[in-house]
């Protein structure tokens, strides 16, 4: 299902599904809006300096942000390649969810969930949405325990009085739902989905990453539709450091609520934000829930951004997220 963008993007829910196709070849994101020619010269040139952004064309990987995740990943060892489960907040293009599913295989689950339209890598199951409406959030963490309850029981252990013969099984006496009653249960209802009672209490994600950032807020070319679709209002920054502090500081901070609700003990959490006033505050808050709180610049983040990333390690039992004084 397509968002609409506007003003004030309205909350919609999504469908969910788990993109099995063949390796895609890489296509670099839209990452701003071309505002003149000497605009778009310059990026180019800049992208043909970066040896992160050739290195990301060469392997395959969906653009650069991949080898932040993977220095991190290095230092700190986020993933543990036990078949986790891991949520990437902000997903698009899917560099980060390319390398969760490199790095949890080969029976860990990556959920990625974006407002913009994005072809998802292999193996990973995404939602397209607003993350910040409460309805994706209900159906994302429903979606979250359903997985969880359908994984297959583990074989029972070989036994020699174990009969194994299989002719007195009739196949179909086994009540499984064709895939068109799949996709209808997946798909949104018109009408808000309140998660299930019980999903709050249960915490079943190892790792939650947070790449996102917030696409500019539309004044004018409402009537264009490169104007009008965020994935090409989409970028890093918009120039305002003020701006950018503050939105990335909301967008971890609601980041980490939904890590409260769905993170076990023990569970890691990454979110990018820019640098600003209000960043202590943040880091507070992980390090009141989490054992280590560290902050990142890694190598592959350029020099001149005000990028930087929170890697919370392990996270304190039932310890959640302390409110605003």
């Amino acid at each position: 299902m397509i968002s609409r963008p506007s003003r004030g993007i309205t909350s919609l829910l999504c469908l969910a599904y788990v993109h099995g196709a063949s390796k895609l070849s890489l296509a670099l994101p839209a990452r701003c809006l071309v505002r003149s020619a000497s605009s778009t010269s310059r990026w180019k040139q800049r992208q043909g300096r970066d040896s992160f952004a050739r290195d990301a064309k060469v392997q395959g990987l969906k653009s650069r942000a991949a080898f932040k995740l993977l220095e991190m990943d290095a230092k700190y060892r986020i993933f543990k390649g036990n078949g986790q489960t891991v949520i990437d907040l902000g997903y698009a293009p899917g560099s980060w969810s390319q390398v969760a599913i490199e790095r949890t295989r080969p029976h860990g689950r990556v959920i990625g969930i974006d407002l913009i339209p994005a072809q998802p890598p292999r193996g990973v199951t995404t939602f397209q949405g607003d993350f910040l409406s409460p309805g994706v959030q209900a159906m994302v963490k429903a979606f979250i325990l359903d997985s969880h309850q359908r994984q297959p029981a583990p074989p029972p252990p070989d036994d020699e009085d174990t009969d194994h013969s299989t002719e007195d099984i009739d196949v179909q006496d086994v009540d499984r739902p064709s895939y068109i009653d799949m996709e209808r249960h997946a798909a949104p209802s018109s009408e808000p989905l309140a998660p299930p009672s019980d999903v709050s209490s249960k915490r079943l994600v190892d790792v939650v990453l947070s790449d996102m950032s917030a696409p500019w807020e539309q004044t004018s070319g409402f009537n264009v539709n490169t104007l009008s679709n965020p994935y090409h209002r989409l970028m890093n920054t918009s120039g305002n450091t003020f701006r950018d502090h503050a939105g990335s500081m909301d967008l971890c901070t609601a980041a980490l609520h939904f890590a409260s609700d769905t993170l076990k003990a023990g569970g890691h959490f990454v979110c990018k934000f820019y640098q600003g006033s209000e960043d202590k505050l943040l880091e507070k808050k992980l390090k009141s829930m989490f054992a280590k709180v560290y902050r990142e610049k890694p190598e592959s983040s350029r020099k001149e951004s005000k990028e930087a990333f929170f890697v919370a390690l392990r996270r304190k039992g039932n310890a959640t997220v302390q409110s605003d004084p």
